[in-house]
């Protein structure tokens, strides 16, 4: 477990390690998830809940958390391969769902791709479960 690892929300000096970190775990996202861009749009919404993570002066991981007012949600939790398997990922989560209960969230979705087994067993370790549902999705006003 990583001991002296400090989360914190996001600030502007995290950007180009927020996007050098989500290149390389996310290598095959697809051209609407540009890191640069999501920064953008989370700073436009909630950016209180955009967490990052430092292991001394290493930017080890990051989460974003979102609540519409009937469901939160939780997306790019992503750990530099070095910091992985410390814990990390599980503070992340922890304070996400902290920041969401603090108001009164309800309930917690997430969405990882259906062929990676790692983070779906991390997530059922961390209590989350496999529902029976269809995820659907419509991009609107994508232009790269």
């Amino acid at each position: 477990m990583a001991t002296d690892v400090k989360v914190r929300v996001y600030e502007t000096g995290d950007e180009q390690d927020v996007v050098d970190l989500w290149e390389l775990v996310f290598p095959d996202d697809p051209p609407w998830n540009y890191p640069a861009d999501v920064i953008r749009n989370k700073l436009a919404f909630q950016p209180e809940w955009f967490f990052v993570c430092h292991s001394g002066d290493v930017l080890a991981g990051t989460v974003l958390a979102g609540y519409d007012g009937v469901r939160g949600w939780v997306q790019k939790v992503a750990v530099h391969p070095q910091f992985q398997r410390q814990g990390i990922a599980s503070v992340l989560i922890k304070t996400a769902e902290d920041a969401l209960a603090a108001v009164g969230c309800p309930k917690l979705n997430l969405q990882t791709r259906a062929d990676n087994a790692a983070a779906i067993e991390f997530y059922k370790e961390a209590g989350y479960q496999v529902e029976d549902r269809v995820s659907m999705g419509k991009r609107l006003n994508f232009d790269r």
